[in-house]
């Protein structure tokens, strides 16, 4: 006599799942959605930091961010380390993974190469591109004074220290622009170059309307993790400058730690952290609803 089992009801099966998801979703309520939900409620005092008292003081500190002067400034810095950082990334990692994509001699370990960087920490790479600008004993000044030329101070200049922390930052993290661009195009067919080919087209026309296109998708991604990365860069900024001279190279990340830890202001370093994840939220959300759709024009 045959033996009827009974399946369980898609009901139950995604219940089970739900278990599954469970751990996950604690761990992300405990350690991300709590602590964001207790830095909005901080930014509404006047907390020290380390008080276990404190008062609630409304809008004041929202207020005092809108007319703090220095708020501008380093809204300033953080585009342009967020924005800055994206476009240098993806414009040499897709240079970098188009012509290692190629058949040529030791590609293996040139992607090597210049992916390495990225196994470093920023903080370190920092110190090591600190000791090569520094006015005092760095690399670049030996050299200077060697030629017979005056050392610069690079570091201290503040029309020049935020594009060297955007370079820095490109050179560490343009490895990973690379190696998803090397996954892109390595999935596009190349029976569509093959009808190009036969159709005339130019290598202009085949990247125009073969290559970019398909490779939207891992345009996508890199843009977004760079601006997000770029958005909240810190421990390049903590090493190569401090964020200074005075606050002309500070990004929200490092004015909040300074507001924190040296100043004892962790109400105020809860505001500007409020306003750096909307500008975050803002500026990642346009970013990936504009290429996702450029994705299905694709």
């Amino acid at each position: 006599m045959a033996v009827s089992v009974k399946k369980p009801s898609r009901i139950a099966r995604n219940s089970s799942l739900w278990w599954m998801y469970l751990p996950a979703l604690l761990f992300v309520c405990f350690f991300i959605v709590y602590p964001f939900l207790n830095g909005i409620r901080i930014s509404f005092t006047n907390w020290n930091g380390f008080s276990q008292t404190f008062d609630y003081v409304g809008l004041r500190q929202y207020t005092r961010l809108l007319t703090d002067p220095d708020t501008w400034t380093i809204v300033r810095n953080t585009l342009i380390y967020g924005i800055g950082s994206t476009l240098f990334q993806n414009i040499i990692g897709l240079g970098y993974a188009l012509l290692l994509n190629q058949s040529i001699k030791f590609k293996s370990i040139t992607r090597t190469i210049i992916y390495l960087p990225v196994i470093i920490s920023p903080l370190i790479m920092g110190y090591i591109w600190y000791f090569f600008f520094s006015y005092q004993g760095g690399a670049l000044n030996d050299v200077l004074l060697a030629l017979g030329l005056d050392r610069v101070n690079i570091l201290g200049n503040v029309d020049i220290n935020i594009w060297i922390i955007v370079f820095v930052n490109t050179f560490q993290f343009v490895g990973v622009a690379m190696i998803i661009y090397l996954a892109g195009l390595q999935s596009i067919s190349r029976d569509f170059y093959e009808a190009a080919n036969i159709d005339g087209a130019s290598a202009f026309q085949k990247f125009k309307n073969i290559t970019l296109p398909l490779l939207m998708p891992s345009i996508t991604i890199n843009i977004v993790i760079n601006i997000i990365g770029g958005l909240k860069l810190f421990d390049v900024i903590i090493s190569l400058t401090g964020g200074g001279p005075g606050n002309s190279s500070q990004s929200m990340s490092t004015f909040m730690y300074d507001l924190y830890f040296t100043k004892e202001d962790a109400g105020y370093a809860a505001t500007q952290g409020v306003l750096m994840m909307v500008i975050i939220l803002i500026l990642s959300l346009l970013a990936l609803i504009y290429f996702k759709r450029k994705e299905v024009e694709a």
